[in-house]
């Protein structure tokens, strides 16, 4: 056991008192939560689940322990207490021992978000996770929970001030353990509000105070997609490779980051490099929702880049079939769907759209509202996109384009659901919708600088190979030219 691990007596100094009495149970709840924060697995407590292990066996009925145990499986997305037996009734196991047991009011609000967030009551558990960071600021479980949370419910001026007010609190307490996890947690928030060089500044501050802060260098990787670095992302990547691969449980979506520049750069065998070596093996090694997603995702990017991905897709369907019925999250069901469909599974296409229709009318929470109001117009409009009738899915994705970041994600994730409804607006027949594609591909332009992707949409939209400028004009000025003269009767 690492000598730096809280004991009891170290968490009632920082007054963050733990009901046990069990100095080996709080030692392990510190290096669960540490590793939780870090997105790592220490091996000298046999990773997340050894500590995990090892805390509830040291005191079984050590709420804190459940409630961090039970919290870390729903923040995951991969288990649902409605249809897995055992973490109900873990769940239920918590929720019993919260109104037996002499827990400080901290405690009970903690109890309390994990529950309702089990119950699909995800702004409740966040308000309670708020409540506990206001009256304790040194609760980084709180702080955490929340992070994931708000990221999970498309909340980002949340998810970035929640984050600075932790640093503001802790400023006179930076050798609080976890304090440089604060920055890159911050970086992140910035960087989902736009204010990409004080993101870039917060995560090169955390990443100085610990180089292996994989969230840090993933809220740098953002940084460098959105402002079109492309090229320094992939230096960044892979200049530190060492430091953020350890962290196993993020390895896998840092590496997607990565595969990312080479699909903006036309680059398409270094991406499917990185799908092949990294993300389907991490995937199938870890079947984490995570990872999954990120899968499902990068085969659509390539394939909506004209890219044949051959029989990718079979594996990634076995994989993702055990979760057809879960829908613990919205953007979850959407990538999901990806796989289904791009594996061409009419089977599992059919019991998932079955699946979600049962959510639709006997679900509940605040996951049933935005699979009402966003989800099933999305899962459609997917459908239609892979099935080729293009029109009818400009027609359902672009009245929810305002509307997708209720699902959650980042910015960089859900860029896909703009990138297919202007691939399937310039594959219309239909001319105004042909139109509307240039117009998006401005706004996407504004949205992102130096953009390669967004050049060769452009010049597609205007019937232009880019790789053949006209009159000897660079790509760049071209696409100007010919965007300048394009006739305003043609707008939508």
């Amino acid at each position: 056991m690492h000598r730096h691990w809280r004991d009891c007596q170290a968490w009632k100094d920082e007054s963050l008192p733990l009901s046990t009495t069990n100095n080996e149970a709080a030692k392990q709840f510190d290096a669960t939560l540490t590793q939780y924060v870090g997105w790592y697995d220490d091996e000298s407590v046999g990773g997340i689940e050894g500590s995990i292990s090892k805390m509830l066996a040291s005191d079984p009925e050590f709420v804190m322990g459940h409630v961090l145990s039970n919290g870390l499986e729903l923040m995951g997305t991969g288990r649902s207490p409605i249809l897995d037996a055992e973490f109900k009734s873990d769940l239920e196991k918590l929720s019993g021992m919260a109104t037996s047991a002499k827990l400080n009011p901290r405690e009970k609000l903690h109890v309390n978000a994990v529950l309702e967030w089990s119950e699909g009551k995800q702004k409740s558990a966040c308000n309670k996770w708020e409540e506990i960071s206001f009256r304790h600021p040194g609760d980084m479980l709180a702080i955490k929970f929340a992070h994931d949370a708000y990221f999970y419910l498309g909340k980002q001026s949340q998810m970035c001030s929640s984050a600075a007010q932790a640093i503001q609190n802790w400023s006179s307490h930076s050798s609080r353990p976890l304090y440089g996890y604060l920055k890159g947690m911050h970086a992140f928030g910035l960087v989902e509000t736009k204010a990409y060089y004080e993101a870039e500044k917060e995560a090169k501050e955390g990443l100085s105070i610990n180089p292996k802060d994989a969230w840090a260098t993933h809220a740098l990787a953002h940084v460098y997609e959105m402002t079109g670095r492309h090229k320094e992302g992939i230096k960044f990547l892979s200049t530190t490779l060492k430091d953020w691969e350890t962290c196993g449980m993020l390895a896998c979506h840092n590496y997607w980051h990565w595969a990312l520049y080479h699909i903006e750069k036309s680059e398409h065998k270094g991406a499917l490099g990185i799908y092949d070596s990294q993300i389907i093996k991490r995937a199938r090694s870890s079947k984490a929702m995570l990872d999954l997603v990120d899968a499902a995702s990068l085969l659509t990017r390539l394939e909506m880049d004209d890219i044949s991905v051959g029989d990718r897709w079979s594996e990634l369907v076995e994989l993702c079939k055990p979760h057809k019925d879960d829908h613990q999250i919205v953007f979850n069901d959407a990538h999901l769907m990806m796989a289904y469909l791009g594996g061409n599974d009419e089977d599992i296409k059919k019991e998932f759209s079955e699946s979600v229709q049962t959510f639709l009318a006997e679900g509940q929470g605040d996951q049933h509202k935005v699979m009402q109001q966003v989800g099933e117009g999305l899962l459609k409009a997917q459908e239609a996109f892979f099935g080729q009738d293009y029109a009818q899915c400009v027609e359902i994705l672009n009245p929810l384009r305002y509307k997708v970041i209720q699902i959650g994600g980042s910015n960089a994730q859900r860029d896909l659901f703009n990138l297919m409804l202007i691939h399937a607006c310039l594959k219309s027949p239909n001319e105004k919708h042909n139109s509307m594609a240039r117009f998006l591909l401005y706004e996407r332009e504004a949205d992102r600088k130096n953009s390669p992707m967004t050049e060769r949409l452009i010049a597609r939209s205007l019937n232009k190979v880019i790789e053949e400028p006209s009159n000897g004009n660079s790509d760049a000025s071209w696409i100007k030219h010919h965007r300048a003269s394009v006739n305003d009767g043609n707008s939508f």
